[in-house]
């Protein structure tokens, strides 16, 4: 094991950092404690590891274990927004700005792992988030690796891209996963090298928009956990147009009107997303909602 202390230097929600990176109540590479303690596995470029996440007396404490446990302690005040940067980012709106009241330790982490945040985006194409969440559970208990060190039973740990390469057409059946979206992560993990060596957002942008099956939606998707990209916008996104319009306008609307409603806020409009999540407000529910399919029937 190895651990470290870090000092975040103003108010820091551990719990807002990580949990753009959990998939579903039940995602094997994530558990909260009963003490409030986070634990998260990751293939780090040095290997796989357990990362132990609590904060005690006003600090940080990383606890990790693995070949990567070294490369996540590293890292880890990346991972919770420690490089975050609010230059440029002015609120406009009173709702958004009672949301930075209510939750002052908002700050937007980066892994830097590409294949543990385009696999999931992936699955969640087109999908409501159960069927995709169902499928990340049965690939990461089927082909995943045991978490190392003392982590919570089940975990497990992001395959190698070689195995996301190799996953037959059965599995990806019993998953839930259909033929489309299998494709897509089977050939972005022949380009994972290439990918995990982006150095930049623009430059990952481009390269996942280069591969087939992957649009605006995934690449933002995948930019803001990587990256923490700001202003990575998921444009596409079943909700959050209507979210973004109701919650700053008391109207829902579209990506072209959620666009122009996010212009005063350039360079940090997933930012002003994320707020808008937090402020609660929801449209009223009418028409039919997206059900959860499973093609593992089909």
């Amino acid at each position: 094991m190895k651990e470290r202390r870090w000092e975040p230097g103003g108010p820091l929600d551990v719990g807002l950092a990580l949990q753009p990176h959990r998939r579903g109540g039940g995602d094997p590479t994530w558990r909260t404690g009963g003490d409030g303690a986070v634990w998260r596995t990751s293939r780090t470029p040095d290997g796989p590891c357990t990362l132990r996440v609590s904060v005690e007396g006003g600090s940080v404490h990383g606890r990790a274990w693995g070949p990567g446990a070294g490369w996540a302690l590293e890292t880890l005040p990346a991972l919770l927004g420690g490089h975050d940067d609010l230059a440029g980012f002015s609120v406009r709106h009173e709702v958004l700005a009672e949301a930075v009241r209510r939750h002052p330790g908002l700050r937007i982490g980066r892994t830097g792992r590409v294949m543990e945040a385009l696999v999931p985006a992936v699955l969640e194409q087109k999908v409501v988030g159960r069927e995709a969440w169902r499928a990340w559970r049965w690939l990461l208990t089927r082909y995943g690796e045991p978490a190392p060190g003392p982590a919570p039973d089940g975990m497990r740990v992001v395959p190698e891209a070689t195995v996301w390469r190799q996953i037959p057409s059965w599995h990806w059946h019993r998953a839930g996963a259909e033929a489309v979206r299998a494709r897509t992560i089977a050939n972005a993990a022949w380009h994972a090298a290439k990918l995990e060596a982006a150095a930049t957002t623009e430059e990952l942008d481009r390269l996942l928009r280069a591969l087939p099956g992957i649009g605006v939606w995934t690449s933002a998707e995948v930019r803001q956990r990587v990256f923490g990209d700001p202003d990575a916008v998921s444009v596409g996104d079943f909700h959050l147009a209507k979210l973004v319009g109701y919650a700053l306008t008391g109207a829902k609307t579209d990506d072209q009107g959620m666009l122009r409603l996010l212009e005063p806020y350039e360079g940090h409009r997933h930012r002003a997303t994320v707020l808008v999540w937090l402020t609660g407000l929801r449209p009223p529910a009418r028409g039919p909602r997206m059900p959860v399919r499973d093609y593992r029937a089909f």
